[in-house]
């Protein structure tokens, strides 16, 4: 009975060092570049400030960041560590907005500090609050 509790127990350890192995090595990089993202919370909040367009984000494998802010198109870059992110919206379209969708989105974008991300959806963070949430879009 020893004997089998102790395989049982190996048997577990080394299914779950191999399962853990394959998630570390998921890369951050491959998952936010497959898709474009759009935005479905903003500081925890509805959408209704954005009168006809939502916001999306798309990066790029050379740390290229291009979106929509709910109004004007920018293009800026973006850097990765871990799960740090540094977010720069650069260059925008100047076209005059209604409300404050615009700016309420590209103020929580150059406060993101941290991300998490899966196939289904992207959380940009400052520290532990949540700033936004995304989720794939077709391209």
């Amino acid at each position: 009975m020893k004997q089998l509790t102790f395989s049982l127990f190996l048997s577990i350890l080394f299914f779950g060092m191999s399962s853990c192995s394959s998630v570390s090595k998921i890369n951050p990089l491959n998952l936010l570049t497959t898709n474009d993202w759009a935005i479905t919370s903003l500081s925890g909040g509805d959408l209704e400030m954005f009168d006809e367009e939502l916001p999306f984000l798309h990066f790029t494998e050379k740390g290229v960041l291009r979106g929509f802010s709910g109004c004007n198109s920018f293009s800026g870059n973006f850097e990765i560590s871990g799960t740090e992110i540094n977010l720069s919206p650069g260059a925008m379209t100047r076209k005059a907005c209604p409300g404050e969708g615009e700016s309420k989105f590209i103020d929580a974008l150059k406060n993101v500090s941290k991300f998490q991300i899966s196939s289904e959806k992207l959380i940009l963070l400052n520290g532990t609050t949540e700033l936004m949430t995304l989720v794939p879009q077709n391209r």
